[in-house]
């Protein structure tokens, strides 16, 4: 892997004094005034600053529907999807419309095994949901693609509402929505939402939002009690950081209330227990957390097992119950971890194979596909191979119907769901499904067709992407004065919400290398010296030794033993 070019973000000075003015850090300030923030009303992380549920395109007309489930105790069953940000979606409704007074006995629900049926509201789900004898249908995080699975349900007499955040299918250069009685996403054309990055549980809360004010209207609350949504924001964070989606303002606001319940003590008891079987402390949670803890064990369940069995941790209310939940997802996310570790080792050499000179430059797009590839890991593969070349890359495993189902992950300045469509477009025998975002995407293909597929992605990465895109660049805020390198700032910063869009701080400085040696086989542990102060440091997963002065990219973390705290820097690139 090239060493990426290390640059420092720009940072606006008049940003800068507006953010000190209205209170904050001064290291703070700067970091945010990097990232775009203008302005001190930004600062503001209340509930009252979200945007106004009446802005998102349907959401009105969604709450009537939902209210009448309320009311009316018609049966309802929600179509999730089977990753965090569906099971987490599929929770907050189901808990929403008890809190709001629905009938438990009327709420029902169905995720889609990955390997039997695929992604998405399809007909054969819709005859799966039919055994729950549903009047309506809710999908969340999918269905904006669902065309014929909501023709199928609407053609059986069920009515269909759509929540979802992903982008609607095209054919040529028109748009087509599915032919739903709803359709709730602030993607789809005619929205004016303000935040077109709501997850898919971001979108769920809003609707839920827009349902208690429809009750409202309808006198349905006592003056004095009104339910309160907030109870649900611990698992929409959870969501919308699992799902990656870019942490916009609005985006920000979600997650820093919801970390705020979790460190008072106040969330689900699935979310208590994920932490628990995690051996993290919810006093001191952060959004890294829901990415790389809680989000990964979830999202285990519905690569390797079933949804089924996540989402009832996060609908549980007895904590026995959550913890056994939890420990079973645990067990999955172990079994995941060791199945990519050999995926990644199969990828590996099929990319000595590709790629047979160490210094040679690898395609503009990359497609791999090995028979022993499993299904549920090939997103987790594709990211680290797109992590390590830099290039937008598709990995691909046999499916149980015997077409190959890719996963792909893209790199900034290449959007892999418009790749995908122009791919379609020149080769329309290709691609047999689509969709996806600007940094994800998903497709199946006939095994026959790898090749035409491979070649027709790297042509367009060939047009779309120049030296510059292909080089590898690493943003860091610059150099850290002496005076913070403390614990304090690094309860700062992990206060914080950082994340998809609002990267974390990463610092860069010139040290000279004193001691350097390997821990645990493939971690360089190093002494150095910074500004004159000798300091600790560590590079995981690196293992070739660095130069007696470097300029280091890394960030602040807290290296806690025996009792004692001692500041370390967490090495991400060197040059």
């Amino acid at each position: 892997m090239s060493a990426p070019c290390i640059e420092v973000r720009d940072v606006p000075p008049r940003s800068v004094f507006a953010l000190e003015q209205a209170g904050a850090h001064p290291l703070l300030a700067r970091l945010l005034a990097a990232r775009g923030v203008r302005q001190a009303d930004e600062l503001d992380d209340g509930l009252a600053h979200l945007l106004p549920p009446q802005a998102l395109r349907g959401a009105d007309a969604a709450a009537r529907l939902l209210a009448d489930v309320v009311q009316q105790g018609r049966r309802l069953c929600v179509v999730a999807d089977y990753d965090c940000d569906g099971a987490t979606a599929c929770a907050v409704l189901l808990r929403g419309l008890r809190l709001l007074g629905a009938q438990p006995e009327s709420l029902h629900y169905v995720v889609p095994d990955r390997a039997v049926h695929g992604y998405g509201l399809t007909p054969a789900i819709v005859e799966l949901a039919l055994h729950k004898r549903p009047e309506l249908l809710v999908t969340v995080d999918n269905g904006i693609a669902s065309l014929e699975g909501v023709a199928h349900a609407r053609a059986l007499g069920l009515q269909v509402l759509v929540t979802d955040h992903h982008l609607p299918a095209k054919e040529g250069d028109q748009v087509r929505l599915p032919e739903a009685d709803v359709i709730v996403n602030p993607n789809q054309p005619g929205c004016d939402f303000g935040s077109k990055a709501l997850a898919g549980v971001g979108v769920v809360f809003y609707v839920l939002l827009a349902t208690r004010a429809e009750l409202r209207a309808r006198a349905a609350f006592a003056a004095d009690a009104q339910p309160r949504l907030d109870a649900l924001l611990d698992l929409v964070a959870l969501g919308t950081v699992a799902d990656v989606v870019r942490l916009d303002a609005n985006n920000r606001r979600l997650v820093a209330q919801g970390l705020k319940r979790i460190r008072a003590g106040r969330m689900q008891c699935g979310v208590a227990a994920l932490f628990q079987v995690a051996a993290r402390d919810p006093r001191r949670a952060a959004a890294f957390d829901f990415g790389f803890a809680l989000g990964p064990r979830i999202n285990a369940a519905g690569r390797l097992s079933d949804m089924t069995m996540g989402i009832e941790c996060l609908l549980s209310d007895d904590p026995a119950q959550a913890l056994q939940l939890a420990q079973a997802l645990d067990a999955i996310n172990r079994q995941r971890r060791e199945l990519e570790s050999g995926m990644n080792e199969q990828a590996q050499a099929a990319l000595e194979r590709l790629l047979p000179a160490e210094d040679s430059a690898p395609p503009s797009a990359l497609s791999l596909f090995d028979p022993q590839f499993h299904e549920g890991v090939v997103g987790i593969v594709a990211g680290r191979l797109k992590d390590r070349l830099h290039r937008p890359t598709f990995v691909f495993a046999r499916g149980a119907d015997g077409l190959l189902k890719g996963s792909g992950r893209s790199i900034p300045g290449f959007h892999l769901r418009d790749a995908l469509d122009l791919v379609a477009k020149r080769q329309p025998q290709v691609l047999r499904r689509f969709g996806g975002h600007a940094m994800a995407a998903g497709c199946s293909i006939a095994e026959e067709h790898f090749g035409d597929f491979d070649r027709a992605l790297q042509q367009v990465a060939s047009e779309w992407l120049d030296a510059a895109t292909l080089t590898r660049t690493l943003r860091t805020d610059g150099p850290l004065a002496l005076e913070w390198f403390n614990p304090q700032t690094v309860a700062l910063l992990d206060s914080q919400v950082w994340g998809q869009g609002f990267e974390p701080p990463l610092f860069c400085d010139e040290v000279d290398v004193l001691q350097q040696r390997l821990v645990g086989e493939k971690h360089l542990k190093l002494r150095v010296r910074h500004a004159g102060t000798l300091r600790d440091a560590i590079w995981f997963g690196h293992a070739e030794p660095l130069a007696a002065r470097v300029r280091l990219a890394y960030r602040l973390s807290l290296d806690e033993w025996q009792g004692q705290q001692r500041v370390q820097m967490v090495v991400e690139a060197a040059d």
